[in-house]
């Protein structure tokens, strides 16, 4: 007897077969597999853009390596005078200076001024950069400007004539699923053609405060750095710039910087040599939901304002920490990631609408904007001056963490900078929410729920009418000794 599939199949067939001998009343039409929606050759686009992308060839001048310690032999060994030659002259030839190259890949964005755009880690550090096209012509580059936040360069070739260019297309109108064509120089290998999809959008790879890239499956490896994404029109909308890969090869998981991002930072760089961003003058944490929901907010998102520059654009127009900033300049900031990159591309000098939250209450402020300075460095020094012993403070538990009023022995016990006021943490005990939330002893509270407080007992009271509210948590303002402020929310169901 036949199995149960194959007879099920078999009734199947004679069935339609029935249908058809008794006038086709029922028809029997075999299903078509789907065709997938993709290019059936690239090679058209692929011949008439490779003329635009370059291979960047770079060398450096670096130090030589740090001496090789001779082994420690018997005195009057007959390997001594061996080992001391031997070493003596290996030391000599690595202290001496080194020629180091290195390849990426760029593109030519202007053919007739002769610019190409790359990484700025291709051509970071390098004393010369060459330019080799398609046709095997070589150029020297000249470096215009870099900028490391975005990895971006601008190089400059003096041509003899225009040389193929490129444009830069629409980012923002990709989506995921596209088909997109990288060009570039993967291993040294040359002008390589490579096609696969985007697989992503957005994506935040932990490089920098801008970070935005287009994640694609088009094969990407060492050299492809700083080499066009095409879409199938023949633009530019990413610029190639990092991958992920356990081996150093192509896993499928690469990362371009998005044409919108790049084109602001280009035009600066060929206008100035360098990059002007907005700055908006605060320090920023990102809104969890236990802190939403300690803020009383229906849903997380925004950014939430730890710490404000003194005399900074946002200090001027009264934004304050604890405020949650939802919207920049008209646009909605749904997550903290976006507010660094708003701030930046919006010109300086410019007055622009924030609106915050602030204690449950949307607060419409104007600010304007100044010129972030990429190189500006705040430095603050401990005091280390002695303290006259006095009696200890007294102390509470409350939260999961040992609290005391600040005086001068606790100061200088933890190191505790004189500007900084509040309640401080003494201990926190193990296994409670606060050592979860990395809470540490010598860490000060200076507000509960946004409201300020000096002592124990103002902790506890404010805790109280939290209970009293049915929050879950209590969203703590914490700084550390040197005066860097952080929110924290702490587990209030199980006091």
């Amino acid at each position: 007897m036949a199995p149960e599939f194959v007879r099920r199949r078999m009734s199947r067939i004679a069935f339609a077969a029935a249908g058809i001998a008794l006038g086709g009343m029922v028809a029997f039409q075999p299903v078509q597999p789907a065709k997938a929606q993709g290019p059936v050759s690239v090679a058209d686009l692929a011949e008439n853009l490779a003329d635009a992308v370059v291979n960047i060839s770079t060398a450096q001048t670096v130090q030589g390596r740090r001496s090789v310690p001779m082994p420690q032999v018997p005195e009057g060994s007959p390997f001594q005078e061996f080992f001391e030659e031997f070493f003596n002259r290996q030391n000599r030839d690595n202290d001496q200076p080194r020629r180091v190259q290195s390849l990426g890949s760029g593109f030519v964005i202007d053919g007739k001024e002769g610019i190409i755009i790359t990484n700025n880690h291709v051509i970071e550090g390098a004393d010369e950069v060459t330019a080799n096209f398609n046709d095997g012509t070589k150029l020297q580059a000249e470096i215009i400007g870099s900028d490391e936040k975005t990895d971006l360069a601008v190089l400059k070739v003096k041509p003899e004539t225009p040389l193929k260019d490129v444009n830069f297309g629409n980012s923002d109108s990709i989506r995921v699923g596209d088909w997109v064509m990288a060009i570039g120089n993967p291993f040294g290998l040359g002008g390589t053609v490579t096609v696969g999809i985007v697989s992503a959008r957005n994506r935040d790879i932990n490089s920098g405060p801008y970070d935005n890239f287009i994640q694609t499956d088009a094969s990407i490896n060492r050299g492809n750095s700083g080499g066009p994404l095409f879409d199938m029109d023949g633009n530019v909308i990413g610029i190639n710039t990092a991958i992920i890969s356990p081996s150093g090869g192509s896993i499928g998981i690469g990362f371009a910087i998005p044409a919108k991002t790049a084109m602001r930072v280009i035009d600066q760089l060929r206008e100035f040599g360098e990059t002007r961003r907005g700055w908006l003058g605060v320090r920023i944490q990102e809104v969890t939901d236990e802190i939403a929901e300690s803020l009383g907010m229906g849903e997380a998102m925004g950014a939430l304002v730890a710490g404000v520059t003194e005399n900074g654009p946002a200090a001027k127009a009264k934004i304050e920490p604890g405020d949650v900033i939802v919207k920049f300049d008209g646009n909605e900031v749904e997550a903290m990631r976006e507010l660094p990159r708003m701030v930046a591309e919006t010109a300086i000098g410019k007055e622009v609408e924030v609106v915050v939250l602030r204690k449950g209450q949307e607060v419409d402020i104007t600010v304007t904007l100044e010129r972030l300075e990429e190189n500006e460095v705040t430095e603050a020094s401990a005091s280390t001056e002695d303290q006259p012993a006095e009696e200890p403070a007294e102390k509470s538990e409350i939260l999961g963490m040992m609290l005391a009023e600040l005086d001068d022995s606790l100061r200088q016990q933890f190191s505790i900078e004189e500007d900084v006021t509040g309640v401080v943490v003494t201990e926190v005990v193990p296994g409670s929410s606060a050592e979860e939330k990395r809470v540490m002893a010598g860490d000060v509270i200076k507000e509960v729920a946004q409201e300020p407080v000096e002592t124990p007992a103002d902790v506890e009271a404010e805790i109280k009418k939290l209970k009293e509210d049915g929050r879950r948590s209590a969203l703590l303002l914490l700084s550390n000794p040197t005066g860097d402020v952080r929110f924290v929310p702490v587990r209030i169901e199980d006091q």
